[in-house]
């Protein structure tokens, strides 16, 4: 990706996406890509989404320094650049605190497959990671530890990181997530334990990913 205001607004855009999802609340989370530089964007620590322009994104180089930007960058920098650097092939991340998706975490150890949505956008299971402080850069190489074959991790007691090769993949993987595991959410509170979609029927919807990394118009 190139460093352009357009990218910039599409990344303050995705963060208010979040926030219209209940992913995340007031300035908490963060939205990162690769830019073609070698350099990363990523959003400044603490600040509301609702204020920020493209300007106050800012721009790392790989040892998580500010080379362009006048705030600091998110305290998970290091993380994040943990993963771009483990996982060459994905150019966005994001983090988030989604609740239900959380929740999951605090009585599972992973995520089993329950609805197509969670197998198109995310391939099947999402696994639960250990926990860490906010902020270490412990969550980067768990986050690709448990990652599998999956393109999101829970992270115990604290949240989710989503990868993808664009934003907008990035972002579907985080909230179709949300959705799968809400709807997890409500079934445990009606019966427990829910049974997970077969392995046959999971094999089945994921066969062709090439149909979902092609769904989007353009």
């Amino acid at each position: 990706m190139i460093d352009t205001k357009e990218l910039r607004e599409q990344m303050i855009k995705t963060a208010m996406e979040l926030k219209y999802y209940r992913l995340i609340s007031l300035c908490g989370g963060n939205v990162s890509v690769r830019l073609d530089d070698g350099n990363f964007l990523i959003t400044p620590s603490g600040m509301e989404y609702d204020n920020m322009k493209p300007e106050d994104i800012c721009k790392v180089n790989s040892k998580g320094e500010v080379i362009e930007g006048k705030w600091r960058a998110s305290s998970d920098t290091l993380a994040i650049l943990y993963i771009f650097e483990n996982m060459p092939e994905m150019n966005a991340v994001i983090h988030t605190h989604q609740p239900y998706a959380t929740a999951i975490s605090l009585v599972e150890d992973e995520f089993p497959p329950c609805c197509v949505t969670q197998i198109d956008a995310l391939r099947g299971k999402v696994s639960v990671a250990p926990f860490t402080i906010s902020g270490d850069k412990g969550m980067g190489p768990l986050t690709c530890e448990y990652m599998e074959n999956s393109f999101a991790v829970i992270l115990k007691n604290h949240g989710v990181m989503a990868v993808g090769v664009d934003l907008k993949k990035c972002l579907y993987a985080a909230v179709y997530l949300e959705e799968s595991a809400k709807t997890y959410c409500i079934a445990r509170s009606m019966s427990n334990p829910v049974v997970p979609m077969s392995a046959s029927d999971t094999k089945a919807e994921a066969k062709d990913i090439s149909r979902w990394m092609n769904y989007h118009q353009g």
